[in-house]
């Protein structure tokens, strides 16, 4: 059966009344719309071919319907219209975004999440940046004394690490510097995650004479790099749930606020590799307790390089197209902020 245009018409008033109101629609509801000009006996025809094409789904409780999993997919990528947003919102995401102390990330990362909970009403999600993915500007090797090194290795999202490394002999000043200047001549420019043993091994023959301090500072600051990605999501509005009828239920609501706390999990939903909005809806998760959750997620830079991720995860009836309104004004701002700074230090 084909999805024809007047199908689609009535599936697109249908979702759209649904997400304001969260009551079964039914055909006189739709009927009564500016310009529909159906008599309702056509339109509960039309709805339930829709519902025997996996597109609407019909409560018991009920003469109307509601749109299924697959009824939204549809939805979100052919039928919806664009949301524009108000002066005042984009005002206070330009306002809140840019008031940031500059070299803060983490709170800037923070209070990116409060905004965007703040104007969908939903649960907000930050994966701050990935520092594995940043490029390293400059490594210092700073001599406490003559038998302890600070090593400190600066990116383009300024300082992310710093190792005390214990020597067994001294080292000169001099000796030092040197090993500072091939360090960086090797380094510079290479992502964290780019830096292997192979590249290592590569520096390592370009420094005769200098193999026995070498091999004392080398693996210290090779397994302090490797690690240097923290486990975290920033969470803000869970709460937020509770604004909707679909969570009336207590242990309904535990049950995603449970899920909430799993970071791990959240981090590799999050995950996104490349500049596209990813959008998961109901049973498209992973897990059967956000199986009538949306979760939609995007990515910010710094230039062109993809540092951490942001989403929202709400009720399938989401207010998709403002969601990813906001979503793509805030992203838009942050990376224009982080890029301007970061990458003209």
């Amino acid at each position: 059966m084909e999805l024809d245009d007047r199908k689609k018409h009535i599936l697109k008033i249908l979702i759209n009344d649904y997400i304001k109101t969260a009551e079964p629609i039914g055909s006189r509801t739709i009927a009564k719309k500016p310009g529909i000009g159906i008599s309702p006996a056509t339109i509960r025809n039309e709805m339930a071919d829709l519902e025997d094409m996996g597109y609407l789904e019909q409560p018991h409780t009920s003469a109307g319907r509601i749109p299924s999993d697959k009824g939204y997919r549809i939805y979100v990528d052919y039928l919806m219209s664009d949301f524009e947003l108000s002066q005042d919102e984009v005002n206070l995401i330009k306002n809140n975004v840019y008031k940031v102390t500059l070299g803060e990330i983490d709170r800037i990362v923070k209070d990116t999440t409060k905004i965007l909970s703040a104007l969908t009403n939903y649960t907000a999600l930050v994966v701050p940046p990935q520092m594995s993915k940043t490029t390293i500007k400059h490594i210092q090797l700073v001599a406490m004394d003559s038998m302890n090194i600070l090593a400190v290795v600066v990116t383009n999202i300024g300082v992310v690490k710093s190792v005390m490394i214990k020597l067994t002999k001294p080292i000169t000043t001099g000796r030092l510097t040197t090993i500072n200047n091939i360090m960086n001549d090797k380094l510079k420019g290479l992502t964290i995650e780019d830096i292997n043993l192979k590249i290592i091994s590569d520096m390592l023959k370009g420094m005769t004479g200098y193999s026995e301090i070498l091999n004392e500072i080398v693996p210290v600051l090779y397994e302090s790099l490797k690690c240097i990605d923290v486990d975290e999501v920033y969470l803000e509005g869970s709460s937020n749930i509770f604004n909707y009828p679909e969570y009336n239920a207590i242990d309904k609501a535990k049950s995603f606020l449970a899920v909430l706390e799993s970071k791990d999990f959240f981090k590799k939903m999050m995950f996104n590799d490349n500049d596209s909005v990813k959008i998961s809806i109901g049973h498209e998760n992973e897990i059967d307790a956000i199986n009538d959750c949306s979760l939609i997620t995007t990515t910010y830079k710094i230039g062109d390089d993809i540092v951490g991720s942001i989403g929202i995860i709400g009720p399938t009836r989401m207010y998709y197209s403002k969601v990813l309104a906001v979503l793509n004004n805030i992203t838009d701002c942050l990376s224009d902020l982080l890029t301007e700074y970061y990458m003209d230090e």
